[in-house]
């Protein structure tokens, strides 16, 4: 299935200097949006797609450091590349630390914006492949009958199947049997695989052997 084309959004009160950057890139290729304060940005959703924004610091209503403030909290925000003509050190110092691509000032140039831009548009890309992949891994834990779930932490734990059967009340049989349905269901080959995917799950549902991974049937 084609990922959908990245969107550029550029949100500048100003008009003329908006079209003049939507413009610009537009001949480097690039799908581009315009609004002209951050009110227009929100209600157009743009997180539903992959892409970046360009945003002016000075515009009526919420600021762009504000809506930065705000916006950057949602799980898929976009990356923000500022575009300013009244900044100074302190304020691009603190839009870097923020999380902020870059912090560009007016009039821009031309390879500097597509530079901030191509960086935007890749560290979205990958931001996008790492909440898939955690997804998926999420899926395939939730996949696991709660008893899958114990064996996996035991396993991940450095158990051996005699431990594990003992723990849990069950012969080294059936452990095998659990362990090669967890293999199957996490889509390894190798407990080294297991762990490392059991690892990258998150902290609030990784395996461990307490609490709701005690004895099941």
């Amino acid at each position: 299935m084609t990922e959908p084309t990245p969107i550029v959004h550029v949100v500048d009160d100003d008009d003329s200097l908006r079209t003049a950057v939507m413009r610009l890139l537009r001949a480097a290729g690039y799908e581009v949006r315009g609004y002209s304060c951050a009110g227009e940005f929100l209600l157009a959703k743009p997180g539903q797609t992959s892409g970046c924004v360009v945003l002016d610091v000075r515009m009526p209503g919420p600021s762009g450091l504000e809506l930065h403030a705000a916006y950057g909290k949602q799980h898929d925000a976009l990356p923000i590349i500022f575009l300013t003509g009244h900044g100074d050190i302190p304020m691009s110092v603190r839009a870097i630390k923020a999380g902020a691509v870059d912090f560009l000032t007016k009039p821009v140039q031309r390879k500097a914006l597509l530079t901030a831009v191509q960086t935007a548009l890749v560290r979205d890309a990958e931001k996008r492949a790492a909440q898939h992949r955690a997804r998926t891994l999420q899926s395939r834990y939730e996949n696991l009958t709660r008893r899958e779930q114990a064996v996996l932490a035991h396993v991940v734990a450095g158990k051996l199947n005699k431990q594990i059967a003992t723990k849990l009340e069950i012969s080294e049989r059936t452990v095998k049997a659990h362990r090669a349905k967890v293999m199957e269901k996490m889509q390894v080959t190798s407990l080294a695989e297991l762990v490392l995917l059991a690892e990258q799950l998150p902290k609030s549902t990784q395996p461990t052997e307490h609490g709701t991974l005690d004895p099941i049937d």
